[in-house]
């Protein structure tokens, strides 16, 4: 059976990653498993150092979709994935991988996840987590210099030349995508229940609507008639 596919968008530092925690925490971690857009940017490991810091991260071109549509098709049918694992010190994929286990929903997280066309007809529920520029830009110069060694001058170059820009043109239009827009990181406990409770309604509804294909392309490889259908 198809796993119900869900996507979690939104801007750097919006909160994308604890929205998804909380959700998978409140419905319990074995029924959804949680893929990061973060871990598919392309190698650049033919660029020099020095060209890689100047490279454009928030450019949906950036990432190598074709592996992570790849991924999200193996979960989506119950196989388990080895998702590579990027170096964002050095700006390069490594040669390790993660194995992510499928689950009956399959979370997709980042910051394309709805600008990306083959992505998002692929999503049957679709969130968008909007937080305040400020909060995100100071969030992100603490995530990069206490995770990513980065100076805060050079964080505050590359928000201005490229994640800035990149947020309006590609991030925030995704908005009009999203069936529901979760404000401020989903910090409001209520909202959270809400929406786990809504997914919790999708998915039987999801479910029943597969045991229904399954059960018609039996009676039709039978040769039996299907429902509706005449002999």
């Amino acid at each position: 059976m198809r796993g119900l596919l869900v996507g979690i968008s939104g801007g750097t530092g919006s909160g994308k990653t604890t929205v998804a925690g909380k959700l998978q925490r409140r419905l319990s971690p074995g029924l959804i498993t949680i893929l990061d857009q973060d871990s598919y940017y392309r190698d650049l490991k033919d660029l020099s150092f020095a060209e890689r810091r100047m490279f454009n991260f928030d450019d949906p071109d950036a990432f190598d979709w074709p592996l992570l549509i790849d991924h999200v098709e193996k979960l989506a049918t119950g196989r388990a994935i080895e998702k590579p694992i990027y170096s964002f010190v050095e700006s390069v994929r490594t040669d390790q991988t993660v194995t992510v286990p499928s689950a009956p929903i399959v979370f997709i997280e980042g910051l394309h996840v709805l600008d990306h066309k083959a992505l998002r007809d692929r999503l049957s529920v679709k969130f968008y987590v909007d937080t305040d520029d400020d909060v995100r830009l100071a969030r992100r110069i603490v995530r990069d210099t206490q995770e990513r060694g980065r100076q805060v001058d050079d964080i505050l170059d590359q928000y201005f030349r490229s994640v800035r820009p990149m947020h309006i043109g590609h991030v925030a239009p995704q908005k009009r995508y999203a069936d529901v827009i979760i404000p401020n990181e989903g910090r409001n406990e209520v909202a959270i229940a809400i929406v786990a409770s809504g997914l919790l309604a999708h998915l039987e509804r999801h479910r029943a609507a597969q045991e229904k294909l399954a059960a018609d392309a039996q009676v039709g490889e039978n040769g039996q008639p299907r429902n509706g259908e005449h002999p």
